[in-house]
């Protein structure tokens, strides 16, 4: 997870090997020019072993985490935006049908999240069956998603 008021400043997620059903999520204050990343893991905590030193791996602290962060560097809630990008099912012959995919649980617990705070959602890239790579500049608020297999969207 990462937050930032870096007027020049590109941060990045995604492309980590070994992590699926990872849900991006960008939040960002365009007036402020302030926005912070969380690369959730975990719909929820009661799903893993409890970390409170990575408040970013689950849906409902990472935007807690994020939006007091951003307000500590000077963002309004009211301004804020989120986009969310991910939630792969990359191995979904592994798991019985009809098991519901980690991807979609973090989907769906991200959207929750946001809603519960008040977030407009602007814009997503989700579900699918490949890997994306992400940048948020500060300056812009653009979204830039990246794969190897679809190339280079813009949210």
């Amino acid at each position: 997870m990462r937050g930032s008021d870096g007027a020049d400043e590109v941060a990045e997620a995604g492309g980590e090997p070994g992590v699926l059903a990872v849900v991006d999520r960008h939040v960002h204050d365009g007036h402020a020019r302030i926005g912070g990343l969380a690369h959730v893991l975990l719909p929820s905590p009661s799903v893993g072993r409890k970390n409170h030193d990575a408040p970013g791996r689950y849906a409902p602290t990472a935007v807690d985490a994020l939006l007091t962060k951003m307000r500590s560097l000077g963002a309004s809630r009211s301004r804020v935006t989120a986009r969310l990008v991910g939630g792969a099912s990359m191995f979904t012959g592994l798991q019985p049908p009809g098991t519901i995919q980690m991807g979609e649980r973090n989907v769906h617990a991200a959207r929750e999240a946001l809603r519960r705070h008040g977030i407009r959602l602007t814009g997503e890239l989700v579900g699918g069956d490949y890997g994306r790579s992400v940048e948020l500049d500060l300056e812009s608020g653009r979204v830039r998603v990246t794969s190897y297999q679809h190339g280079a969207t813009e949210l």
